[in-house]
């Protein structure tokens, strides 16, 4: 999964994802697990269900989600920030959930993913939400300094035990 030109990447638009940019859009799911992943887990479960989303999002399934995409010159996706609106879960509030945030590593130190949180945020807002939530793994450092620079506060730690098969 190359980038046209990596020149390309530095003059880049971001825009609204439209259900042509869906397939492009699954081809960088796969960056979600590109970090030592947690014992038991294999990476596809870290974007497959992002990717049904997608395929929802790109039929018009689901009207509470909206998708931003920065391209390159050649109009080419290499990022993407997905959104659903929803609830806190804790104030029951208007709520934002950050699904995915997916930059192409060859735009990596960019701040493509920046802006487009920036984007999706302050869409957020306009639609409503009065906050905007997130999941990532504990051991994905990379994304959670990135988090933590943009004023997001860890929370919620989720536990797992695996039990055994019957």
């Amino acid at each position: 999964m190359a980038l046209i030109d990596q020149t390309q990447a530095m003059t880049y638009t971001n825009r609204w994802a439209t259900p042509d940019d869906a397939d492009r859009i699954i081809e960088l799911l796969p960056r979600l697990a590109d970090y030592e992943l947690p014992p038991n887990r294999k990476a596809e479960v870290f974007w497959e269900g992002d990717a049904g989303l997608v395929r929802q999002w790109a039929k018009g399934e689901v009207p509470q989600t909206f998708v931003r995409v920065a391209v390159d010159a050649a109009d080419v996706a290499f990022a993407v920030a997905i959104v659903t609106l929803n609830n806190d879960h804790f104030s029951g509030e208007p709520n934002a959930h950050l699904e995915t945030i997916v930059v192409h590593p060859d735009a990596d130190g960019t701040g493509t993913g920046r802006s487009l949180i920036a984007e999706v945020e302050a869409e957020a807002v306009a639609r409503g939400a009065q906050s905007m939530s997130l999941h990532v793994m504990t051991n994905n450092e990379r994304a959670r300094h990135v988090y933590e620079g943009l004023g997001y506060n860890e929370e919620m730690i989720r536990a797992i035990k695996f039990l055994p098969a019957k």
